[in-house]
């Protein structure tokens, strides 16, 4: 999956074009940049690439999320849905302008139930967050029909999952807004940074200016610019934004090598009965980061998970005891430890998470995700295939 795996000639020019230029700040220094504006070019990419009208990048996907929210006003009080299984970004970008993270049970997708989203409604949602865990998709068309139905913002988390698609439109694109990671563990790196795609002119002037402490980029004078409302420093350096842009032409290489080494594993593993495979909805195409195999019981699947290392398959996790990536090790979330004091209500809406997540667990118990690289020769993804099949008949 990582697009480090590829990094070469492409991504050196760019940074170097930086380093001659001399301007590594995204802003101001027009007369020394001579018409240099790399992150600008990145959104101008990333915008075509997701068939949308607007791009912003920034600098982390943390960034992106918190900048998506306050673009979309979600603020004190406010709840947004997520789902147990993400990372905690998540529920940290929710935090930090000051809405209620609502966890929210998933399904056979490994991303939210709808039924369940419509279940933790109350008057006090503003957004409902699918994160596409692993490189594919929660049912959208559901959640939208849902968010329409209770005029809510549908804001796709796709930090995992970009090149994937649904219903023919790239994912992030089929919500209001769209969330993107590109650190350097993501198909797409820019070693840190984040883009936020929407067709909404007004959520993209918010983010244009929110990400740059609230400048209204009128002018060529930084200290003449006004600011309409408070916001923040998220933005990207110049050097980052180069790596992206070398990264982002490589995207669709980048999934068809995915998707060839994904094929090969999943073909190996349907000769066991035993194992089943996550389900990608109707009309999705997944970004083949990940393979995603379900396993009988609990039992099993972390029998499965240990065997596969000891016949040297890595990069197989086992999401169910993992601290990043699912709610039951988020003693910091749900025990509310921050250096920050929270405000009550936040304290009284958080206390909803305290509770079981019953289906959640019924599938993440089960789940192994193994991750899906790019530097494999098909001999050694063929090998690492049969090594994945001997490793899980050794436990049924």
């Amino acid at each position: 999956m990582p697009g480090f795996e590829l990094f070469g000639e492409e991504e050196r020019k760019e940074v170097q074009d930086v380093l001659d230029n001399g301007v590594l700040m995204r802003y101001g220094f027009d007369p020394m940049r001579n018409g240099h504006h790399k992150a600008l070019e990145l959104e101008k990419d990333l915008a075509k690439r997701m068939e949308t009208k607007y791009a912003q990048v920034v600098s982390s996907g943390t960034a992106a999320l918190t900048v998506a929210l306050a673009c979309a006003e979600i603020g004190a009080g406010d709840e947004v849905i997520m789902p147990t299984f993400t990372f905690v970004a998540s529920f940290e970008a929710i935090l930090s302008v000051g809405a209620v993270p609502v966890l929210c049970d998933i399904d056979d997708t490994l991303t939210l139930d709808p039924k369940a989203v419509e279940a933790a409604i109350t008057p006090k949602t503003k957004a409902v967050m699918p994160v596409h865990m692993c490189g594919s998709m929660a049912d959208l068309a559901a959640l939208k029909a849902i968010c329409d139905k209770h005029q809510l913002i549908l804001l796709e988390d796709a930090c995992q999952a970009i090149g994937g698609t649904y219903d023919g439109k790239p994912l992030g694109s089929y919500g209001d807004l769209g969330c993107f990671s590109f650190d350097y563990v993501k198909t797409v790196t820019c070693g840190e940074g984040g883009g936020i795609i929407t067709n909404s002119e007004l959520f993209a002037d918010r983010a244009h200016k929110y990400h740059d402490h609230g400048h209204d980029h009128i002018g060529n004078d930084r200290g003449a610019e006004t600011h309409p409302f408070l916001g923040y420093n998220y933005r990207i350096s110049e050097l980052n934004a180069a790596v992206g842009i070398a990264q982002l032409r490589k995207l669709d290489h980048t999934l068809s090598v995915q998707e060839k080494n994904y094929m090969i594993f999943r073909n190996a593993l349907t000769e066991i009965p035993e194992v089943t495979f996550r389900r990608v909805p109707e009309t999705g195409v997944e970004n083949y980061s990940f393979l995603n195999i379900f396993l009988p019981n609990e039992d099993i699947a972390r029998k499965a998970h240990k065997a596969l290392g000891a016949h040297g398959v890595d990069a197989c996790f086992y999401w169910f005891d993992n601290n990043w990536h699912y709610y039951k090790k988020w003693e910091h979330l749900l025990e509310q430890k921050s250096l920050g004091k929270l405000s009550p209500e936040v304290q009284s809406g958080l206390q909803k998470n305290n509770r079981s997540f019953d289906a959640s667990d019924a599938w993440m118990g089960r789940t192994i995700s193994c991750l899906v690289k790019l530097g494999w020769s098909e001999e050694e993804t063929q090998e690492r295939a049969a090594n994945m099949v001997a490793a899980i008949k050794s436990v049924l």
